[in-house]
C-alpha cells in the first residue's frame, strides 16, 4: 500500500472515530439533561418511599431506548449512568437551592 492510500484509511477512521465520540458524547449529555427534572422532583420526597423509586428508575427505559437506537451496546452503561446519576444530583442541588 502507498502512502496516499494509508492517510486516505487513516482519515476515514479517524472520522467515523470523530463521529461515534461525538454521539456518545451526546448521548451522556441526554442522560444527564434527561434527569435534572427527575433528581429536582426526587429532592423533596422522603428517601426511600415510592416517589424516591419511581423518579430514580423511571428514566432508566428511555435511556435504554436513547442507547439502542444508536447502537452502542453494554459497554457504555457506566458512562451512561454516571451521567444520569450527575443529573440526578444536580437536580436534587437545584431544589435544595430553591427551597433555601
Amino acid at each position: 500500500m502507498t502512502r496516499a492510500v494509508l492517510f486516505c484509511y487513516l482519515i476515514q477512521v479517524m472520522t467515523t472515530l470523530n463521529y461515534t465520540i461525538m454521539i456518545l458524547a451526546a448521548l451522556i449529555i441526554a442522560a444527564f439533561v434527561l434527569n435534572l427534572p427527575f433528581g429536582y422532583f426526587r429532592g423533596n420526597t422522603k428517601k426511600f418511599s415510592f416517589k424516591w423509586f419511581l423518579y430514580i428508575h423511571l428514566p432508566i427505559p428511555f435511556i435504554f431506548v436513547l442507547r439502542t437506537l444508536a447502537g452502542f451496546g453494554f459497554n457504555i452503561v457506566p458512562l451512561m449512568i454516571a451521567g444520569a446519576v450527575a443529573g440526578q444530583i444536580i437536580g436534587a442541588r437545584f431544589n435544595k437551592a430553591r427551597v433555601s
